[in-house]
Order: structure tokens, then sequence, then C-alpha cells
């Protein structure tokens, strides 16, 4: 399974996304720090919640990497646009 597919569905089963978008970016940082060459190293995940909607931006994020788990210390980097 791919960190993608991973990222899917934690997310999907935490908080029942109304949109879900998660784009691997990794092909924009190859040979940059944090490249490792897995090919699964960026990622951008758009999420939109009803579970989402009802928390501060700082708690919205706490949530999610939460919900992510140690997949946040397979990838490099991962930017979140949250709602």
């Amino acid at each position: 399974m791919t960190v993608k597919d991973e990222m899917q569905q934690r997310l999907m089963a935490a908080f029942a996304p109304q949109q879900i978008e998660i784009v691997n970016e990794s092909h924009k940082h190859a040979g940059h720090s944090g490249d490792d060459g897995s090919g699964e190293s960026h990622f951008r995940i758009v999420l939109r919640s009803e579970v989402l909607a009802r928390m501060s931006r700082v708690a919205r994020h706490r949530a999610v990497h939460a919900a992510l788990g140690d997949l946040n210390k397979r990838v490099h980097a991962i930017a979140l646009d949250l709602g």
C-alpha cells in the first residue's frame, strides 16, 4: 500500500470528509533536502469535514497529525489545507 493510500484510509476513518484530495508532490522536491528517493516524501492534503469545521485552525492541524500517526515521521513534508 502506498503512503498516499494509507493517508486516505486514516483520514477517511477519522473525519468522514466531504472532500479529500491527497497529492504526492515528491517529484517537485527530487534532489532537495528531505528527498529520500522513495517518491513518497512530500504531500499536499486538502480536507473538508464537518468535524474539522468546528475546530480552531491549530486544533484542526493537531487532529490531522494525530490521525496520520506514524506517517508524520515516514514523510518529510505534509502541507495541509483544512476546513
